[in-house]
C-alpha cells in the first residue's frame, strides 16, 4: 500500500485479472444477461401491474422483489459492461461510492422484502380469518415502502461512514465496488466502519434469516395441522427457493470477506462476488413466472392476445 495519501481519488482501478483476455466476449454475455434480466423482470411487474385480479398483497410484494432485482441489476451490469468493452478498467470515485450504496441497498431490501412476503404468507395460511384485516393492499404497500425507506437509511449512514475515509490506495481487488473494497484502502483507523458494519450483518443475514425460517416453521405446522400442506408448499416454494438461493450467495460473499480476497482463488472470488448481483434477479422472474399459477395463467394468456389474429 502507498504511502502518500488519496484523501479524494479521481478513479479507482477495478481488477479484471484475467477477464480482460477476453472481455470483448464477457462484455458481449453480460450485456445479453442484462437484458433477459430487465426482459423478464419487466414481464411480471407489468403483468401484476395490468391485471386487477393480481393486486392483492403476494403478488405485490412479488413485484417489488422484481423492481428491486432491476434496480440492483442496474446498480451493477452497466460498469460491468463498459469495463469490459473499455482498455483500462477504471470507475470514479463517485460512481464507486455511489454503486457501493446501491448495490448495499439492493441487498438490504431484498433480505427484508421476503421477510414481509414471508410475514404475508404466515397471515394467510395461519390466520386467515384475520388476513384481511392485517394485510391489504395500502398495508402492503405501506410495508414496501417502509422496507425502501429501511433499506435506504441504513446504506445511507454505512456509505457515509466510508466516505469520510482517506485512501492510501486506489486498487479494488474485485470487478465493482462494495463498501469492504474501499474501506480496506483506507489510511486510518475504521474501527467505527467495522462495528457498524458488524452490526448490519447480523440484522441482514442474522435476525432476518431466522425470523424467515420461524414462519416458515410455523407455515408448515399450521397447514399440516389443516390438510392443506401441499397447496401452502406450493404457495410458497417459490419464495423459500428465492430465499435459500439470496441467502447462500450472499453468505459466500461474506465467507470470502473472512478469508481475505488473496486467499481464494480469482476464478472462485468472481464467481462468489457475482452471485447475489446476477443470480437472484435472474432466477427470481422464472420461479414466480413457473410456480405462481395465477401469474403464469396471466402470462400464457397475455402472450395468447397477442399472436392471435384479430378478427372483425
Amino acid at each position: 500500500m502507498q504511502n502518500s495519501t488519496l484523501s479524494s481519488p479521481l478513479a479507482l482501478s477495478l481488477t479484471f485479472g484475467p477477464i480482460s483476455d477476453f472481455n470483448y466476449v464477457y462484455g458481449a454475455i453480460s450485456l445479453l444477461g442484462f437484458l433477459m434480466i430487465i426482459f423478464s423482470n419487466l414481464i411480471i411487474i407489468s403483468t401484476i401491474y395490468l391485471n386487477q385480479s393480481l393486486h392483492e398483497p403476494m403478488y405485490v410484494f412479488i413485484s417489488a422483489l422484481c423492481t428491486n432485482g432491476l434496480y440492483g441489476s442496474s446498480s451493477f451490469f452497466p460498469s460491468l459492461i463498459t469495463n469490459l468493452f473499455s482498455k483500462t478498467q477504471i470507475i470514479s470515485y463517485a460512481a464507486c461510492i455511489t454503486q457501493i450504496f446501491c448495490i448495499h441497498s439492493y441487498v438490504t431490501c431484498e433480505m427484508a422484502m421476503m421477510m414481509a412476503m414471508a410475514y404475508d404468507r404466515y397471515m394467510c395460511i395461519c390466520n386467515p380469518l384475520r388476513y384481511a384485516i392485517m394485510m391489504n393492499l395500502t398495508k402492503a404497500v405501506k410495508i414496501i415502502i417502509g422496507v425502501w425507506l429501511y433499506s435506504f437509511i441504513s446504506i445511507a449512514l454505512h456509505t457515509m461512514l466510508t466516505v469520510r475515509l482517506p485512501l492510501c490506495d486506489n486498487v479494488i481487488l474485485k470487478i465493482y465496488c462494495d463498501n469492504w473494497s474501499v474501506v480496506r484502502l483506507s489510511c486510518i483507523d475504521t474501527t467505527i466502519n467495522n462495528i457498524y458494519g458488524l452490526f448490519l450483518t447480523v440484522k441482514i443475514f442474522g435476525v432476518i434469516p431466522l425470523l424467515v425460517i420461524l414462519s416458515y416453521v410455523k407455515i408448515v405446522f399450521c397447514a399440516k395441522s389443516k390438510g392443506n400442506l401441499s397447496k401452502a408448499m406450493q404457495t410458497c416454494s417459490p419464495q423459500l427457493i428465492s430465499f435459500a438461493i439470496f441467502v447462500t450467495d450472499c453468505l459466500f460473499e461474506i465467507t470470502l470477506y473472512r478469508l481475505g480476497p488473496t486467499q481464494v482463488p480469482y476464478g472462485l472470488r468472481v464467481a462468489m462476488s457475482l452471485q447475489c448481483l446476477v443470480v437472484s434477479p435472474f432466477v427470481n422472474p422464472l420461479l414466480y413466472g413457473i410456480k405462481m399459477q395465477a401469474i403464469k395463467v396471466k402470462i400464457v394468456q397475455s402472450y395468447e392476445e397477442k399472436i392471435s389474429p384479430k378478427t372483425n
